[in-house]
């Protein structure tokens, strides 16, 4: 028997269901497909041979059908192109309402965008992220295009606990580093483990971004603000802070404010959870962009039985590929991959060994500096522009990452936030960070700023932005 329709056919969902013969039901069936517009003008039709196959009705049947529909309009049929949806049997859309004058308003999208959380996605690594791809692709065993395991693939947790261990003074094993599809997947996965546990309130620095206290509210744990000074979170005062447990970290640089934590802090917030039994849930926030001072080590290098380490490749590569990281202790390993097995999302398998190849191979690291060095320009372009023609308005945490933090003359903030958007300029406070149980970071008055990125536009709209930044910036008193 000849299958070739089975390989060479176009499929074709059509509901043969109704009275009048096979004939008339299949006619019917056309007419609604393509008056509904579910078959476009244009849209070529199975054969009349593949189409009876898959139906399981007599081929003169929807050779028939078809001769109707064409004689009606409905279809067309022209030697050498097959039969197609007919160009005119899909009525005109009737003409959207007439609308009065809206008032003016802000502008849905934005020119420019100096909000924190992206980076300069025009940068992503196009061609060598293909070569690395086409390598893994090659070298790729076979179970790799089966399920993934929960842990993640082999070749990539071994990649990272290596890079890790150099790069960052992460201790760790390729057995506990979990491959996630993003930051909050991993601090939701522990985040339930804790609460597991019993643990019912988590330490979060002061100043840090909601959606993560989110994740912590969904589990049923009560974020606890944690103050934050020039030198970080007062890790000091985690013992004082009652039913707290376990602390939400941005050590190497704390964000919003972009202050490493301080190394007396770094060392009292491991004593407090060696005295106490707690955890450390470690965020590596813009750990590979430093500029002006030597990096800051992991925190989970001083003791890998109390920290989890978490990192992701959103700001260093981009948030698209939604591949994220732990570096667990012993004892979460099991609870963790218990929970993400029964039906968290898992990572790609061919994403997790293109970027095993990528980051084996050196690009990942010849992509790195590329990005710093540009970002590092940009940097200094924004603080040049701010020290020339705004010398007034205070400017920190600049050292790493990519945004700087600009105090504002108390009451200011939101003005200023105002008159951007008007101008098509988006801007986040630095008020929009903050912990709603807790002011100026340490329990005094709330502090007026602006959180801007110099990462995320890219290169062609970076001076336009920066224009728009300081046309709306107040004032010197």
């Amino acid at each position: 028997m000849d299958d070739s329709w089975a390989t060479f056919g176009r499929d074709l969902h059509l509901d043969l269901a109704g009275s009048g013969g096979l004939r008339a039901s299949l006619m019917r069936a056309l007419r609604d497909a393509v008056r509904t517009g579910r078959l476009a003008p244009g849209t070529r039709l199975p054969s009349s041979r593949t189409l009876a196959a898959d139906l399981g009705i007599a081929r003169n049947t929807v050779a028939d059908a078809y001769a109707e529909l064409v004689a009606e309009g409905w279809l067309s049929a022209r030697q050498g192109s097959g039969t197609r949806v007919a160009r005119r049997s899909v009525p005109p859309r009737p003409a959207p309402p007439v609308r009065r004058a809206a008032p003016a308003r802000v502008p849905d999208r934005p020119r420019y965008d100096l909000r924190p959380g992206t980076p300069d996605v025009s940068g992503f690594p196009r061609t060598a992220w293909l070569a690395a791809a086409r390598r893994a692709l090659t070298a790729a065993p076979n179970d790799a295009f089966g399920y993934s395991p929960s842990l993640g693939r082999p070749e990539l947790r071994t990649v990272l606990a290596d890079y890790l261990a150099r790069a960052r003074g992460v201790r760790t094993d390729p057995e506990r580093v979990l491959v996630c599809t993003g930051f909050m997947q991993g601090l939701g996965l522990v985040a339930r483990v804790l609460r597991d546990s019993g643990v019912r309130a988590v330490g979060t620095e002061a100043y840090g971004l909601p959606f993560h206290r989110d994740v912590l509210d969904r589990a049923g744990l009560r974020a606890t603000p944690v103050p934050v000074d020039g030198r970080g979170a007062d890790t000091e005062r985690l013992a004082d802070l009652p039913g707290v447990r376990a602390a939400l970290l941005t050590p190497a640089h704390q964000f919003p404010t972009g202050v490493p934590l301080h190394p007396d802090r770094r060392a009292a917030v491991i004593d407090w959870a060696r005295s106490s039994g707690g955890l450390v849930l470690e965020d590596d926030y813009d750990g590979e962009f430093r500029y002006d001072r030597q990096p800051v080590g992991a925190l989970q290098g001083l003791d890998p039985d109390r920290v989890v380490y978490l990192g992701t490749a959103s700001k260093s590569l981009a948030p698209a590929l939604r591949l994220a990281w732990m570096v667990l202790p012993d004892h979460l390993v099991d609870p963790v991959l218990a929970l993400k097995s029964t039906g968290e999302w898992q990572t790609g398998a061919l994403e997790q060994l293109t970027l095993a190849e990528f980051v084996a191979s050196g690009a990942y690291d010849r992509h790195v500096r590329g990005m710093r060095l540009r970002y590092r320009r940009r940097r200094d372009q924004l603080v040049t522009a701010l020290t020339e023609q705004a010398p007034h308005i205070r400017v920190s945490g600049i050292a790493a990452g990519l945004h700087v933090v600009l105090e504002l003359p108390p009451g200011t903030e939101q003005s200023v936030v105002q008159a951007a958007r008007w101008q098509g300029l988006a801007l986040e406070g630095l008020s929009t960070f903050a912990h709603h149980a807790a002011t100026g970071g340490g329990g005094g008055v709330p502090r007026d700023g602006l959180v801007v990125t110099y990462g995320r536009p890219p290169d062609h709209a970076f001076a336009g932005a920066l224009e728009a930044l300081l046309r709306v910036l107040p004032p010197a008193p």
